[in-house]
């Protein structure tokens, strides 16, 4: 039976890492002691969960002051950017302004409604007894409908004035940028009296303080000998020197997609691979960078051993 070789640059890697420890001229070994080094290597990259932030203005406006620069570690809820406050300033207090007099409005009419409504029980009262005339009644009653209805439009308007203060005081607060995380300014991208609106771009990077995983691209060859679950050990692809990490497989894609680890564009053109998520055993001692490259090499299963 021959091997079907793989159709990537990590084969002779691979070949080797699979071969064994076992020579030609070593005497032969039991069949349950013959296990490869490794059940799949794959090239990766160090990243996040929904990788860096990119932070742009919810608002237009002219920028009047910068409090985060590149390099800050901020925390949630930290002012990054704030526009000139003075023209939401404004129709916030022409919108407070109209509540205000609404609610002034609501009073009088109240008053109003509750004064023609008894008048109108008086006339009806009077009438009923004879002491008064129908017309005058009738006149009473329909004055109080319509003070009533006067109220009820004052409320609606009232109502429609809290509404636009709420939305003044929105406004004034799109005019800020605050971090949504804690985490680092990688990038800053805006300076004081820019102008700037949410098409502008974004105006910082940001990178969260979110636990760092690997996706790695495994190789269709691969893709068989990989579960969710399975221990890796994560090599930097670099040649730095950094001692070898513990993962294991979080998740294994369902789709398959073209490589972009692969320096030969001619390989990447024609290799299929599927991302493969890791997340590591224990929190790295050593900073890793965002976009590093690195190796993981799959565990393979250990052999099962029998009782006696």
């Amino acid at each position: 039976m021959t091997l079907r070789p793989l159709r990537v640059p990590l084969t002779l890697l691979a070949a080797a890492l699979l071969a064994g420890c076992s020579q030609d001229d070593a005497p032969a070994a039991p069949s349950n002691a013959a296990m490869p080094a490794y059940a799949a290597v794959a090239r990766g990259r160090i990243d996040i969960e929904g990788g860096l932030l990119k932070l742009t203005m919810p608002s237009d406006g002219v920028v009047a002051q910068v409090d985060a620069h590149e390099g800050d570690h901020v925390h949630k809820g930290q002012l990054l950017v704030q526009l000139d406050l003075e023209p939401a300033k404004l129709a916030l207090d022409t919108a407070l302004a109209e509540q205000q007099q609404a609610i002034a409005q609501i009073g009088t009419l109240e008053a109003r409604t509750k004064a023609a409504g008894l008048r109108a029980s008086r006339l009806e009262q009077a009438a009923k007894a004879g002491a008064g005339d129908v017309q005058s009644a009738d006149d009473a009653r329909e004055a109080a409908r319509q003070a009533q209805a006067e109220l009820t439009n004052a409320r609606a308007a009232a109502a429609l004035a809290a509404q636009k203060v709420a939305g003044a005081r929105y406004q004034l607060a799109l005019r800020s940028l605050h971090a949504p995380s804690n985490g680092e300014i990688v990038q800053r991208m805006v300076q004081p009296g820019a102008t700037v609106s949410p098409a502008t771009g974004p105006l910082f990077v940001m990178l969260p303080d979110s636990p760092r995983i690997v996706r790695a691209e495994l190789n269709e060859s691969f893709v068989g000998m990989v579960h969710e679950g399975m221990s890796a050990e994560v090599d930097d692809d670099s040649g730095s020197g950094l001692a070898p990490l513990k993962a294991h497989v979080l998740r294994i894609g369902r789709v398959f997609g073209a490589s972009t680890l692969e320096d030969d564009p001619q390989v990447r053109a024609n290799t299929r691979s599927v991302e493969c998520v890791l997340t590591f055993d224990q929190p790295p001692s050593t900073p890793l960078r965002i976009g590093q490259r690195v190796l993981v090499k799959f565990s393979p299963r250990p052999a099962s051993t029998t009782q006696h």
